[in-house]
Formats: C-alpha cells, structure tokens, sequence
C-alpha cells in the first residue's frame, strides 16, 4: 500500500482546520510564544501548562524581560512545572538573543540550536509554527503517528531511527502552510492516535490510509528500545517548625535542583536507622515529632522514594525560617518536596486555629 503525499497532507489539514483545540499560545504564534509554550510542554501535560504560560505572559511578555528577571523569580514563576533547568536555560537563551541578535529570536536552525536548551525539535517547531518554514518537528505524538500510518518498524530511540522518521517527515511537508500542518500531526497524536491505550481510529482522518490500521497493528508501533532502569534513593524529608515558620535549606549552584529552596532532607541507605542518630547533625531538640505520609517522586534517571517528618521545636536553630506567605511567594520550592509544601500548609494552619 502507497501512501501519496498529497492525499496525507489534504486530509490532515483539512481535518485540523475544521475543529482543534484552542490554546493560548495558538492565538498568536509568533518565535517567543512558540519557544515559551514548547519548551513548558516538554514531559508536561497541555492542561497543566495553560496557567503557567499564561502568568508568565503576563509576567515575562518579552525576551527582554526574561533576560532581566532575577535567578529566584524566574524559579519561583516556574514552581510546579518540573525540570527547572528548562527555565535557567530559557534566561541563558534569552541572554544571548537579546545580546547577539538585537532581540530578535532567530529564524535559522543552525542558529537556533546554539542557543541554550533548544534542540532539533524545538528549532523545528519555531521554524516551521512561528516562520512557517518547511522544517521538521518531532516529537513523540509525531513519531507516534508516524512510524503506525507508515507501519514503520525503526526504533525511534536509536541515531537511526530518528533519522529515518526525519527524513520521512521532510518527505511528506508542504511547500505552504507549515505552521498548520506541523500543529495538525502534533494534535492527531495527542487526541487520536494516542500514547497510552487503543487510539481513536474512527475519529483518525488518516485511517483509510494508515497502513498500521489496515493490518490491525496499530499497538506495535512505535517500536522502542528497553530504557535503563532509574536509580532509587531512599530520602526523609524534615518538615522543622517553630511556631508558625519551617525551617529550609538552599541547594548548592549546580547539580539536581540547583539554587532552589527544599525542606531538610537525608538520603538513607538504612532504613532501620535511629530517627534520633539521623537527627543530631541539626542540633534540634524536638518538642514533638510526627511520621508523615511517604511520597515518591522520578526524575530523569533517580527515583526518590521519600519517608517525611513534622518535627517541632521550640528555638529556631541556624538557617533559613520561612512563614507559609514567603514559601507562596518569595522562595522557590521544586516539585519533589510540593506534596509536603501542601502537608506543610495543613500542619500551619492548624498551629493558628
């Protein structure tokens, strides 16, 4: 079974143009709202972004302003959303753009990808979105469709399967209207020809020609290599108040969560230790002390499987002591530590009842 180029490209199109979602950074897809929102739906739910693109717009409506906002600020706007250093590399990005190019978000792809944290697919979704230029963007909605309408058994985690489903994808683009036809694969394969579970193939307005479809094969594609196991670390996690403040601790500059704000934490290679021997290097002397529920949260390749502590003292010891409206608004918190950020806000609120 041939597939024409064409007859793909009319039915999407046409598909896409008679009903899609509306999305805040579709309204105006100029290179800034385009790099913004991409890089925040990156391993990010769509629904889960819409309220952060819109405060940051409103915040940040301009590289200008994102060169200029401060290291904390920028952290503190971009809490919740994940993988922070997506945002340090954002400022550093617009560093140089502002310096090297007057401001003006490049149209080049070699330009692009010389700029902090933008990669193949990102540059491809600027180029051809914001400057409607026929350049690829892949990302695994379009990996997804692709490799089942084409039944094409590559393994997309390999050099050379992305290469090959990137020349395939340079194969089929339009001369005109690249900005719709790159949105269109990305929306078939986040509402119909979906990653987890069967997809949607009645609603697909490429089922007569997906070759996956004809052949019932439509779950054996893509195919992927088997990924390294992550690595688990076994944390407590120490919710330290006094009064009406909880004691936190600065992260060093680099590495994991670099310059955020987190509540004391230790990794544990025994979980059988004396809560009290694991206590000493604090030099607290609780008043009362209270096991919390666990919480896991993953990161790219380590696991933390966290076991937390209310710990409540009566002196403030060193450190950095913060009332739940500076935690809301001046200190950053990562998402591994959001869950007890919200145990936090439970214990508090009782403590002023």
């Amino acid at each position: 079974m041939s597939i024409e180029k064409e007859e793909f490209q009319e039915k999407l199109l046409s598909w896409y143009k008679s009903g899609h979602r509306i999305l805040p950074w579709r309204d105006d897809p100029t290179a800034y709202h385009v790099w913004i929102s991409e890089i925040m739906l990156q391993q990010t739910r769509v629904e889960a972004v819409k309220p952060y693109y819109k405060r940051f717009m409103e915040v940040l409506p301009t590289v200008y302003d994102l060169k200029d906002i401060p290291d904390e600020k920028l952290l503190k706007l971009w809490e919740g959303l994940g993988y922070y250093s997506r945002a340090r590399n954002l400022k550093k990005a617009a560093c140089k753009i502002v310096e090297a190019y007057d401001g003006k978000i490049p149209d080049t792809y070699e330009e692009l990808i010389s700029l902090p944290g933008i990669g193949d697919y990102t540059a491809g979704a600027i180029l051809s979105i914001a400057y409607q230029k026929p350049y690829p963007a892949l990302d695994g909605n379009v990996f997804r469709v692709l490799t089942r309408v084409f039944a094409n058994p590559v393994d997309i985690l390999s050099t050379k399967g992305k290469r090959e489903i990137r020349e395939l994808l340079l194969s089929i683009l339009p001369t005109s209207d690249n900005s719709s036809f790159t949105q269109a694969l990305m929306e078939l394969g986040a509402m119909v020809c979906i990653p987890s579970g069967e997809p949607h193939c009645h609603e697909c307005p490429l089922k007569h020609i997906c070759i996956a479809h004809q052949n019932h094969q439509e779950l054996q594609y893509p195919v992927k290599s088997t990924k390294k196991k992550r690595k688990i670390e076994n944390r407590y996690v120490f919710l330290i108040t006094c009064h009406n403040r909880v004691l936190l601790n600065k992260r060093k500059e680099t590495g994991l969560l670099a310059n955020f704000y987190e509540f004391p934490n230790v990794l544990v290679e025994d979980k059988t230790e004396v809560l009290d021997n694991i206590l000493k290097p604090f030099s607290l002397h609780p008043v009362k002390t209270k096991k919390l529920t666990s919480h896991k949260h993953i990161f790219t390749h380590i696991e933390w499987h966290m076991t937390g502590y209310h710990i409540e003292v009566e002196k403030e010891t060193d450190g950095i002591w913060a009332t739940l409206e500076e935690l809301e608004h001046i200190y950053p918190i990562p998402n591994a530590f959001i869950k007890y950020k919200r145990e936090l806000e439970n214990i508090l609120d009782k403590d002023t009842k």
